[in-house]
């Protein structure tokens, strides 16, 4: 796969659909790989009319492990805009899902110029509205076993931590879900890289009145469901972002199961159309 570059920092991305005119940036989530946008769900944007482009952040799967480093949101934003100059893509529709939602946010902050619109997943604008459930933090604070001492132990956790912040209504069949563990761990496996983005996370604080300040087409969408980032860090993103369209949706939880594509899909769609250029 092709690679950018942001400084010394290398990005592995992946591009589909390159004749589309318009193209759609995907940012992931803490800790997880570009192939939780899977190529159906990028073959399914194309066939909508959009070149979809997906990334590993900083960290994560196949980009730069930056051991000892620190660095912020910011940075990460700067590796999204890497990404389009490697692609060759001026201007883009931006869609991010959890601290991928806030990279997209600190894009739209400081790259105005080179963002059409944004779709802000499952996300939230400060570290205040970060709020979670006990039994969802615990995904996150809960070290998994060792894999190599005992990789069913891993994979039993890796997938009760998925149902345990996942989306109740669009439920992944056990069979996909451990195929998804084991596909994730096959690829690359850096849990010291998670460590340093939520450092990330905290650092860039609170978004509210910047994101106030913002004139870029937005769609916010959120789980009515999400026990990791409970509703009011979607309800809050809306209200920070004038003119903002808020979609909550029932028994969504805190993942991209594939029962939620089409729903995902459309709010990508709904905020590119608001976007298009020349619109």
């Amino acid at each position: 796969m092709p690679r950018a570059h942001n400084g010394a920092v290398e990005i592995e991305y992946d591009s589909f659909g390159d004749d589309r005119p318009e193209a759609v940036l995907l940012v992931n989530g803490l800790g997880s790989q570009m192939t939780r946008w899977p190529e159906a769900f990028c073959a399914a944007l194309v066939a909508r009319g959009y070149r979809a482009i997906r990334f590993d952040n900083r960290d994560t799967g196949m980009s730069s492990w930056l051991d000892g480093q620190s660095y912020v949101l910011a940075d990460m934003a700067n590796d999204g805009m890497a990404v389009l100059d490697a692609a060759g893509v001026r201007r883009a529709h931006i869609a991010g899902v959890s601290m991928g939602g806030m990279i997209v946010q600190r894009m739209a902050l400081d790259h105005p110029d080179r963002v059409l619109s944004m779709t802000s997943i499952m996300s939230a604008p400060s570290p205040e509205t970060l709020q979670s459930t006990p039994a969802a933090l615990a995904v996150l604070n809960d070290p998994p076993p060792d894999p190599k001492a005992d990789w069913e132990a891993f994979v039993a956790h890796g997938m009760k931590n998925a149902r345990t912040i996942g989306s109740p209504a669009y439920p992944w069949t056990e069979t996909d879900l451990r195929a998804r563990v084991e596909a994730e761990y096959a690829r690359a496996y850096n849990p010291a890289g998670v460590v340093r983005q939520r450092k990330a996370i905290m650092a860039d604080g609170d978004r509210i009145p910047e994101l106030n300040g913002l004139a870029i087409p937005t769609v916010v969408l959120h789980g009515e469901d999400d026990p990791l980032v409970q509703p009011l860090g979607g309800q809050a993103t809306a209200a920070a972002i004038p003119e903002a369209e808020l979609r909550m949706i029932p028994g969504m939880g805190h993942d991209l199961p594939p029962g939620l594509h089409g729903i995902f899909l459309d709010a990508i769609c709904a905020a590119a159309t608001r976007g298009r250029p020349n619109a």
